[in-house]
Order: structure tokens, then C-alpha cells, then sequence
């Protein structure tokens, strides 16, 4: 069946699971590939590597997480081009996003020297971790292109309903990863340039992937129809989606970073075990994205095609499928909570932290599905504007209750502060839907004033 078929075709929960379940798989291998490459250096029996790849691998993913706007703004236009059955437009977007994600890993690439010394400023380590992780940041920095521009071929895979693309792709991706981890570090005794080589390698053949995934952006002349691809308008509208998500993601993880920057004031083991325990709501996120990933594409091909009904639709029933997952996972986090952070650290004292304060956890899934889950309605409708005000508005209610409730409540006041951020910011957007949805069939689609 042609995406344009399916953008058409009925919205039922089969569908939703069909674009959700790959996402959900394909997110659990994310960590796995951490724990390899840590594992891995591990065997070396000395300490340095393991700080080196740990540091170099943050450097490298921070640079890169800010361009995570090219995913999020890529599904949301893609998603909308094709249910307005603008099957040139799906590919011409494609273009202009791996063009973006090029240019800027060759920046990244020839900017280099300036890049490293100033993360080393900001993340001092010791010299022997410093030059080992200037080793490796030396060999992988030459993936930043591959590695900025997988970033719009998986928004262009989600929005296309190809979800089993992006599983695919990660698993090729990790997996080769980690057979050249263990070849290359154990193998034949590369080291830490080994884990950037292989890390390197996948990245490379992981674009390469993926833009036979996406094959059908390229069966036509659309992805060399330059008059169309440079279009004025287009790149503006595509420049002002992605700016403001790229705002809205640097509130975001500023509220995420203060929250371990505050913690690290209450001592080391409450800092430990906050630590331990936002893992819980790393895992909360890898599985409730799959419903938001589907969101972002049946809304915004509903929102292309001008079908107001099933943009509710779309909206309605994703929300209902992120919700019957967060109930179970907070059970889960509830009951088996003391059992995972037992694995997850072998220090009394931080286990019984973690215990003093899981029930936080346990609440976040259900207190936090509405605000993620109203994040994937809006990036599909290309609300964007909205989303960058309603974070901003978020941020400073939640530095507010920073102020006030640490001070009253300690950690306690920190993870309340972090579940009500969680409100607030279902509560700014959510406020603004009927007004999105009431928008639908407009032309052009109606963004936020």
C-alpha cells in the first residue's frame, strides 16, 4: 500500500501499534549500546578509558542532541506534505533536512579544535583522560554528518508510517556497533580508538541504510527538483519550525540539568540515588515515545489532508494507547521499584534513598503522559511556535517551584517541582488545543498567534 493509501486509510488501533511498537523496540536498544561500549573498555582494567569514552561520548551527544530538531520538525512537515498527498513536497523536505544535517557536521568537523577545547573548559578531566578522550573525539567527530543527518531520516521514516525502518535501522546500527566494539577493542587491542572507530563505522553505513530506507524519496525527480528545494517560502517556514523546537528542547533539558545540578546540593547519595532513579524516567520515555512518534504522524497527515475529525481522532486514540501504558509502568515502578535499583546499585545507603523516594517515579508515567503526548500532537501539526511559548512559560513556573519547594522540602520539593513541570507543561499547551484543532482545513494550516 503507498504512504499516500495509508495517510487516507482508517485510523484503527492496529495502525497505531503498527507505527508505535517499532519505536518502542528500537529505543530499548539505545542503552544496551552504552553499557557495551562501557563494558567493553572496561576489560582494558583501567580506569582512564572508561572516563574518556564516558566523557567524549557526552561531548559528542550533547552537540548532536541539538539538532534533534531536525527529526521532530522533519516527521511533522513530512507527516503533513503527504496526507495533503504532496508526495513531491515528502521528498523535497527530505532533501533540505539532509542538506541542513551535512552542512553542520562539516562545521562540526572543521570547527573541531575550538569545539573540544571548550567542552574540556566547561567538563575538566585529568590529562590522561583528556587525551584519551581527545583520541577519540579526533576519529569520531568525522561521523558528526552521518550522525546529524540520521536524524531526518528517521523523522521522515516515523512520518511516513515506516516505523519498522527506524527498528531496522538502530538494530543495524547498535548491532554492528557492537560486534566492532568487541573486534576492534579486544580483538586486536585498538582501545578507546577502537570504540570511536566502530562507533565511526556504523554511523557511516547506518546513513547509508537509511537512505535506502528512504528509497522512495528518491524514485521520482522531486529530491533534484531544486526550484522547489531552495523554494523561499518552504525554507522559511521549515527554518521557523525547526528554530523554535530547538528553542523549546534547550528549555527543556535546562529544567532536566538544573534538576541533577540541585540534587548534587543534598549530598552525594541523594544525588546517587536521584541519579538511579531518573533512569526510571529514561525508561518511562523510550516507551510512551512510541504513541507520541504516532502522534506526530497520523495528526499531522490528518492535519494535511484538512480532516479535522480525524485529527481527534488521531489525537484521542494515541493518547488513550500512551495512557494504558503509563498505569502499568507506574504499577511495575511501584512493586518491583526496590528490586531494579538493587541491580541497579549495590550501595546500602543509596539503595534506601532510592526506595525513600521512588513513589515520585512511580507517579511520573501517569502525571507526565499528557504533556508528552500533547508534545507529538503539536511537533505533527507544526505548532511549533506555540510549543516554544508554552515551554518558555513552563520553565519559569518550574523555576519558580524550584525556589520555593527545595528550600521547604529538599529532594522532596525537587522531584514535586519536577512532576508539576510535568503538569504545567500539559496545562500551557493543552490549553491551546482546541484552538489547534478548530484550525484544521484552513489553508495553509493554521499555526499558534
Amino acid at each position: 500500500m503507498s504512504a499516500e493509501a495509508r495517510a487516507a486509510g482508517p485510523l484503527t488501533h492496529r495502525r497505531i501499534l503498527a507505527i508505535a511498537l517499532p519505536i518502542v523496540l528500537s529505543n530499548a536498544t539505545v542503552p544496551i549500546l552504552g553499557a557495551v561500549d562501557t563494558g567493553v573498555v572496561g576489560q582494558l582494567g583501567l580506569p582512564a578509558p572508561i572516563g574518556a569514552v564516558g566523557i567524549g561520548a557526552v561531548i559528542l551527544s550533547s552537540i548532536y542532541w541539538i539538532f534533534g530538531f531536525l527529526r521532530m520538525g522533519t516527521t511533522g512537515l513530512v507527516a503533513q506534505a503527504r496526507g495533503g498527498g504532496d508526495a513531491g513536497e515528502t521528498g523535497a523536505i527530505l532533501m533540505r533536512a539532509l542538506m541542513i544535517g551535512g552542512a553542520a557536521g562539516l562545521v562540526f568537523i572543521l570547527a573541531q579544535v575550538g569545539v573540544f577545547w571548550a567542552a574540556f573548559k566547561l567538563a575538566p578531566a585529568s590529562a590522561e583522560v583528556e587525551e584519551l578522550a581527545r583520541r577519540y573525539l579526533a576519529i569520531r567527530i568525522w561521523g558528526a554528518p552521518a550522525a546529524i543527518a540520521i536524524y531526518a531520516v528517521t523523522g521522515w521514516l516515523i512520518a511516513m508510517e515506516r516505523t519498522r525502518g527506524v527498528l531496522v535501522l538502530q538494530l543495524w546500527m547498535n548491532g554492528l556497533n557492537i560486534a566492532l566494539d568487541l573486534f576492534f577493542v579486544l580483538g586486536i587491542g585498538w582501545g578507546v580508538g577502537g570504540v570511536a572507530s566502530a562507533t565511526l563505522i556504523a554511523e557511516w553505513s547506518g546513513l547509508a541504510l537509511g537512505l535506502w530506507l528512504c528509497r522512495a524519496a528518491f524514485s521520482g525527480d522531486q529530491w533534484r527538483d531544486w526550484l522547489r528545494i531552495f523554494d523561499r517560502v518552504r525554507i522559511k517556514r521549515m527554518m521557523s519550525v525547526n528554530r523554535d523546537i530547538m528553542i523549546r528542547s534547550v528549555i527543556l533539558q535546562a529544567g532536566f540539568t538544573s534538576f541533577l545540578f540541585i540534587a548534587a546540593g543534598e549530598g552525594d547519595v541523594v544525588l546517587a540515588a536521584n541519579q538511579v532513579l531518573m533512569q526510571f524516567l529514561q525508561i518511562t520515555a523510550y516507551a510512551l515515545d512510541g504513541f507520541a512518534f504516532a502522534a506526530e504522524a497520523l495528526v499531522g497527515a490528518a492535519l494535511g489532508a484538512g480532516n479535522r475529525a480525524a485529527f481527534r481522532r488521531a489525537a484521542l486514540m494515541t493518547s488513550w494507547w500512551g495512557l494504558g501504558l503509563s498505569i502499568p509502568m507506574a504499577l511495575v515502578f511501584w512493586v518491583f521499584g526496590p528490586d531494579i535499583i538493587a541491580i541497579m546499585t549495590t550501595a546500602p545507603r543509596v539503595r534506601e534513598a532510592g526506595e525513600h523516594y521512588l513513589f515520585w517515579v512511580a507517579l511520573a508515567p501517569v502525571v507526565g503522559i499528557a504533556s508528552w503526548m500533547l508534545d507529538g500532537i503539536f511537533i505533527g501539526a507544526t505548532w511549533t511556535r506555540a510549543m516554544r511559548i508554552a515551554m518558555f512559560q513552563s520553565g519559569l513556573v518550574y523555576a519558580a517551584l524550584l525556589a520555593v519547594l527545595v528550600p521547604l522540602f529538599g529532594n522532596h520539593g525537587l522531584w514535586a517541582a519536577m512532576l508539576l513541570f510535568f503538569v504545567v507543561r500539559a496545562v500551557t499547551l493543552g490549553r491551546l488545543y482546541p484552538a489547534l484543532e478548530a484550525g484544521i482545513g484552513a489553508e495553509p494550516p493554521r499555526r499558534a498567534a
